[in-house]
């Protein structure tokens, strides 16, 4: 324990009353008294304690040699019960050092200590902090049974060093029989005090007056009761050993020295670490020494960051060297409380797909971290990835960034713009905190950028690229593109011929067979039609193109998922090329925006796109006479989906009712499935639903739309 400690409580092993240990009688197996863990296999009580549980003279002073004593000793799990022998006995005495006990009501004595050794080691928290008793300490005491509710609280009014006096308010519980020899607790500096000795109690042989004593008792204090073991030999139970093998203590003690060599600052900062490590601490105003302050530093594994925290604004250089010199030991982690629990609500917060895909992200940022535990939960594999000291990327004489905020942003390029951000801000908390310049973090999170957009190449369904240029009522130039995820490739078409719509068809669809053979398992390619804006309502997905036998009828839109494009729109107005990016960015966040009415025109248009810079899909349902040119304002302005019904206009499409809010990327698939509804239940499917679909990330050939014949 010390100046720092753990926050007692009913169940926590370090609750004080966990300490003390009943003294048992030998006749009826009752608390005689109490007694304090000394040791690991020593408790501290009364002498008069041991007389009265071996039924003797409670000042008997005679040496009890060759006794048995029966303990008991309190735990979370339960009491349990051990044979004590004495091994140091200094009965009671007359305090003017007279020959012979004290007297028959004597008020106080000197003396009464009994050291006693248990055979096993004691199954119970770590003997207690010892510190001296002082006038005005609000001090606890529990009877020997270590009851939880037999607790009585009581000040010290007087101490000579010798003996200190107590009084208790007339509530609770009043220190009586079998208190004798347990501790004296004072929460405020999380130690023992004192050993209860005597309680002083009004006349029994009398009926109770207001001048007779009310709940005064006595008890020895802690820096007699030490003198006097020391006196008697004891005083190597007293010693504990210190643990300075650390090989960081030292040099953090004098770091500490250094940087918070007033008591003042020092007690402000230590508070500090303690709240955030949720340890206990004096409120008496005390500071803790430079060498007990980097003692919780090397053992409390989140102390070293919590100080950083604090420190950071005041000191950063200090900041600095501390970091350093806790790397010399292994216990500090590299967040603090603060940021590991922020860290851990951030990512439960996260969908269950986004959360199947971390180790993935991980083992993309750190790929030559051997044995990450990839499969065991994040908790887990955020502990490994905190004792990671850099990810190998510093030059000389630069902070090296740890391995945990690299894989972070490779977590965040993962999530909607919102996760993503919040995570981003996370890490940037914790790269200031440390020191680590901000193009460090920078060319990180340009990293997990660059390998984002590559996966999503890789993972995103082929498609296929269908470029048509109208040349008359039935008759259209055609080229073709496919694109695995690596970028558009051209496929052959006949240079300078004119395709109908069922030979356009017959077209496309041997191609997608040819791209089908080669895509994943259960992994249908898109078809991606570019058109000009006055053929934006091309019934492409109506084409069909039936096989030799003429068995099986081939619908582009029912079989495969079609969306239009229409890159001259998108580039028409190139102040809004940047919107269509950011748009973008938020195509699984933003919620739909619907422009319906049959009076919205153009310029109401125009107000919510400015006023929405986030909407990334918009569905219009609007009057015949507006709606196509509402639309194209729409793919002007950077709206990256467009939803809309091709067939006639009314104010309600129960296509777009039916698909419209489906997430984002779901949209293809479920208009490609309305699509086919409308084949073998027309009636319930009236609508004819045409998605314009835009996606920055996937590049497009370079149409020459003036001579369409020149293949590019």
């Amino acid at each position: 324990m010390g100046w720092f400690r753990a926050v007692s409580g009913t169940d926590d092993p370090a609750d004080p009353r966990f300490r003390v240990a009943s003294v048992l009688d030998a006749g009826d197996g009752k608390a005689a008294g109490a007694a304090v863990v000394l040791t690991p296999h020593h408790l501290l009580t009364c002498a008069h304690v041991v007389n009265d549980a071996l039924g003797k003279e409670l000042f008997d002073d005679s040496r009890p040699e060759g006794v048995t004593l029966r303990v008991q000793t309190h735990g979370p799990s339960g009491a349990q019960l051990h044979e004590a022998h004495p091994v140091h006995w200094i009965p009671p005495r007359r305090l003017d050092g007279g020959d012979g006990p004290p007297g028959r009501g004597e008020l106080e004595w000197a003396g009464d200590l009994a050291v006693l050794r248990v055979g096993a080691a004691l199954c119970c928290p770590a003997p207690p902090e010892f510190r001296k008793m002082r006038v005005g300490q609000s001090v606890r005491a529990w009877h020997g049974s270590a009851l939880s509710g037999s607790y009585a609280d009581v000040r010290v009014k007087t101490c000579d060093s010798r003996v200190g006096y107590l009084d208790g308010a007339l509530s609770g519980m009043a220190i009586g029989p079998a208190y004798s020899g347990g501790p004296l607790w004072s929460e405020a500096e999380g130690a023992v005090v004192g050993l209860v000795a005597a309680c002083m109690l009004p006349p029994v042989d009398q009926a109770y007056d207001s001048r007779h004593v009310t709940r005064r008792s006595w008890g020895i204090p802690w820096q007699r009761i030490e003198a006097e073991l020391r006196a008697a030999g004891a005083g190597p139970l007293l010693d504990r050993p210190v643990c300075d093998d650390d090989p960081a203590q030292a040099v953090l003690a004098d770091l500490l020295a250094n940087v918070l060599p007033a008591p003042m600052f020092r007690a402000d900062y230590a508070r500090a670490v303690a709240e955030r490590c949720g340890l206990g601490h004096p409120t008496d105003g005390s500071a803790p020494s430079p060498e007990e302050f980097a003692r919780i530093l090397v053992t409390e594994e989140r102390a070293l960051a919590a100080l950083t925290e604090a420190l950071r604004s005041r000191d950063p250089g200090a900041v600095t060297a501390l970091i350093a010199a806790g790397k010399l030991s292994a216990v500090p982690r590299l967040l603090s409380p603060r940021e590991h629990d922020r860290l851990l609500a951030l990512l439960a917060g996260l969908p269950d797909e986004l959360v199947d895909l971390l180790p993935e992200a991980v083992r993309a940022a750190l790929p030559l971290v051997a044995e990450l535990p990839c499969d065991a939960g994040f908790p887990e594999l955020l502990g490994r990835l905190e004792q990671l000291s850099g990810d190998s990327r510093s030059g000389p004489g630069e902070l090296r960034v740890p391995g945990l905020l690299r894989a972070v942003e490779y977590v965040a390029v993962l999530c909607p713009a919102p996760e993503r951000a919040r995570l981003r801000l996370w890490a940037d908390g914790v790269a200031a905190r440390l020191g680590l310049p901000a193009s460090a973090l920078r060319e990180r999170r340009a990293d997990a950028d660059e390998w984002a957009l590559g996966r999503r190449r890789r993972t995103r369904p082929p498609r296929l690229l269908v470029h048509l240029v109208k040349a008359g009522a039935d008759a259209f130039h055609l080229r073709l593109w496919s694109d695995d995820g690596m970028g558009p490739h051209r496929a052959p078409t006949e240079t300078g011929r004119r395709y109908s719509a069922a030979e356009t068809a017959g077209a496309v669809l041997e191609l997608l067979e040819r791209l089908c053979r080669s895509a994943p398992e259960g992994v249908r390619p898109v078809v991606e039609v570019l058109l000009d804006r006055d053929c934006l309502e091309l019934p492409v997905d109506e084409w069909e193109f039936a096989d030799a036998d003429g068995l099986i009828p081939g619908v582009l839109g029912a079989e495969y998922a079609l969306v239009v494009h229409c890159p001259e729109l998108l580039r028409r107005n190139e102040r809004f090329l940047a919107d269509w990016r950011h748009r973008w960015e938020h195509l699984e966040s933003s919620g739909p925006l619907r422009i319906t009415g049959p009076s919205t025109g153009v310029r109401e248009v125009y107000g919510k796109l400015l006023d929405r810079r986030d909407a990334a899909r918009v569905s219009v349902e609007v009057s015949a006479r507006a709606r196509m040119e509402i639309i194209q304002v729409c793919l002007a302005m950077g709206v990256p989906v467009v939803l809309w019904d091709r067939g006639p206009a009314h104010e309600v499409s129960h296509a777009v009712q039916q698909v419209s809010d489906a997430p984002a990327r779901a949209l293809p698939e479920q208009v490609r499935s309305y699509r086919a509804k409308t084949l073998h239940r027309p009636a319930d499917h009236p609508g004819r639903p045409v998605l314009a679909w835009a996606d920055p990330d996937r590049a497009l050939p370079e149409l020459q739309l003036s001579e369409p014949t020149e293949l590019i």
